[in-house]
């Protein structure tokens, strides 16, 4: 079978091509519109465009590599010269391209274009896990405010101390499901309490969900699998957030997940987001279910469905934090509270690529 130069063989350069064609053609229709995938069918057009886009690039670059090495062997003085100068810029022209082409060729998460939900629940710890809790809602919200993505509370469980029993916030914008899905785990804190009059170096743990947000047509739910209860919200609200049986609760009766939401005054609200995280939930059962087939490597990556892997260690004394999957430190932990994880998500995407390319 005949390669390109970049191991893409030319039978599979003329599928994507011919998909391409046939995905312009059916988004063209007069009732593409009411296909309730084309939103799918336009990304997956717009991965295909910039991949046959780049292969035509390449395609001439080389094109111009073959013509200045002829020139080269003609001995055309007066042209000879400029093919000199053009052969090596051509040729890391060729070689770019071809380092884009394997990382557009990758195989991608299909989730990673989605919106997300994370939740934040306190682990060991009490107070002080609580409060970390807070302070990792606080790195997340700066992360998403510095990268254009848009962030929602859904729901919130706080305490007296200020900080989180629980916590689930939407995060919507491009990729953000890419962007943040290695968050998910059990993200472990080691520092001096300020409730601690000795100055004993405590641990405590906070684990972190992040789930695509899952679209009515992700997850078929029936009506038949849920039991919807609906109670007088408890906790902080406003004036009539305690005085009308707004709170839902929803109990998927197959899966036995439950998801509650009292946030809102409206019933209607609440049984919308409940939904929503509930969608969510299920969505990440099916992934979890089918990373279970995947390599060990690759499950310590993407963590699994109970989410008890001890995936990061902020170690406040030293100004230390250790992602433990990919094994690097960095300092300056003041900065990550603020938002600054850019370095630790490179690490983790660039891990994932090398992984998918060795599959």
């Amino acid at each position: 079978m005949t390669e390109t130069e970049d191991g893409i063989d030319m039978e599979a350069e003329q599928k994507l091509r011919n998909e391409l064609k046939e995905l312009t053609e059916a988004l063209s229709a007069p009732d593409a519109f009411s296909d309730p995938k084309i939103g799918e069918k336009n990304r997956r057009r717009a991965e295909l465009e910039e991949v046959v886009s780049t292969l035509d690039q390449k395609e001439l670059f080389v094109k111009q590599l073959a013509e200045s090495n002829e020139i080269l062997r003609e001995n055309d003085s007066e042209l000879s010269e400029l093919a000199k100068i053009e052969i090596p810029e051509l040729e890391a022209k060729i070689a770019a391209t071809e380092e884009k082409l394997t990382e557009l060729l990758t195989p991608k998460d299909p989730n990673d274009h989605k919106n997300c939900v994370i939740e934040i629940r306190a682990g060991a710890g009490g107070d002080e896990a609580s409060l970390f809790a807070a302070e990792l809602l606080r790195m997340y919200l700066r992360y998403c405010e510095t990268h254009n993505l848009k962030t929602e509370i859904m729901s919130e469980n706080a305490n007296d101390t200020g900080g989180y029993k629980e916590v689930i916030f939407m995060v919507r914008g491009v990729d953000a499901y890419k962007q943040l899905k290695f968050e998910g785990g059990v993200h472990r804190v080691q520092r001096v309490p300020a409730t601690e009059s000795q100055g004993r170096i405590h641990t405590s743990t906070t684990t972190v969900a992040v789930m695509p947000e899952a679209e009515e047509t992700d997850v078929e739910i029936k009506d038949a699998d849920l039991k919807i209860d609906t109670y007088r919200a408890s906790g902080h609200g406003g004036q009539s957030v305690n005085t009308t049986d707004s709170a839902v609760r929803i109990t998927h009766l197959p899966s036995g997940i439950v998801v509650t939401n009292q946030d809102e005054k409206s019933q209607i609200k609440n049984k919308l987001k409940a939904m929503s995280v509930l969608r969510s939930r299920l969505l990440q059962k099916q992934i979890d279910e089918e990373n279970a087939k995947l390599s060990a490597q690759r499950k310590s990556l993407i963590g699994s469905g109970d989410r008890s892997e001890k995936i990061r260690t902020y170690n406040f004394p030293q100004d230390r934090i250790t992602d433990h999957r990919v094994n690097y430190s960095r300092s300056s932990i003041p900065a990550a509270m603020n938002g600054d994880i850019d370095d630790i998500i490179a690490k983790l995407q660039s891990y994932e690529s090398q992984l998918a390319r060795e599959m």
